[in-house]
């Protein structure tokens, strides 16, 4: 039996995907990094609905959706702003920021 070859996660990342700064690379890391934070967004909306004890039903009750819809949104799928802003008006988050670094904050609602 021969030697076991090891490679690196980034030997892999680039023998899948590219070089970092290839355009097929960089999509696929933009596309990973946006389903991450939707993935948290979802988990606030779940946490903040158990919080207050609420259950998808009740919660998409409040915002004129099926309990799937919420579902959805607490796995992060389907996430938009005006979605997210009706979600979290409803929970009685009264007020959001989005941080722009450089360019300062913007009020989402």
């Amino acid at each position: 039996m021969g030697a076991m070859k090891f490679h690196t996660h980034e030997e892999l990342l680039d023998d899948i995907w590219g070089k970092k700064g290839t355009p097929k690379r960089d999509e696929m890391e933009a596309k990973l990094q946006a389903e991450v934070e939707s993935y948290y967004v979802g988990e606030a909306i779940r946490k903040a609905r158990l919080a207050q004890h609420l259950t998808q039903e009740q919660l998409g009750e409040r915002i004129g959706v099926q309990r799937a819809q919420i579902s959805k949104l607490e796995k992060g799928k389907s996430i938009t702003l005006a979605s997210m802003s009706r979600v979290f008006k409803a929970l009685g988050v009264t007020s959001a920021m989005l941080d722009l670094g450089k360019l300062g904050k913007v009020a989402l609602w």
